[in-house]
């Protein structure tokens, strides 16, 4: 990695730390910044909103894809770059993948985060537990694949 990679790499960190302290002096949610770059420049960006918008998926990370998807119009940013004040939880890092982002910078770590109590533990145990450890009930397939196949032949459809 060049000299400049790294100084851009060290900037945008600090911008996801500030977004972390800016969600601290707003009691909008937890301690966590985030920040998306494109071409070395800013597209997206957020602190986390989940006790100020009442929403559990508005970490950072989501908040600055949904930020940075709407500057660019598209819906995937493979040529972009996510730095966020904590490593990603598995929600968010799957934000991240559904996004197409390729590269993730991370100053905290999940054991960090542990420590003043945001555990991510109990998710990353669900990601090894096979579908049926789930209370999931399967009702009205046929209904569902229809809407499915009429998607498929419309006219508008397009994959994601």
């Amino acid at each position: 990695m060049s000299g400049q990679d790294q100084d851009q790499d060290q900037a945008f960190i600090e911008q996801a730390i500030e977004l972390a302290r800016r969600a601290i002096d707003e009691q909008a949610g937890g301690p966590f910044g985030a920040v998306i770059v494109l071409n070395g420049r800013a597209i997206g960006q957020g602190n986390n909103r989940v006790l100020g918008t009442c929403d559990p998926t508005a970490h950072a990370e989501v908040v600055a894809i949904r930020q940075a998807c709407r500057e660019t119009g598209q819906f995937h940013l493979p040529e972009a770059t996510l730095y966020t004040s904590c490593e990603p939880c598995p929600m968010c890092l799957f934000a991240t993948h559904w996004a197409r982002i390729p590269r993730i910078v991370f100053a905290a770590n999940r054991e960090d985060a542990a420590e003043i109590g945001f555990s991510d533990a109990e998710q990353y145990q669900y990601l090894r537990m096979p579908v049926s450890a789930f209370d999931m009930h399967q009702i009205a397939r046929d209904a569902a694949r229809q809407a499915m196949r009429d998607w498929a032949a419309s006219a508008g459809s397009r994959l994601y």
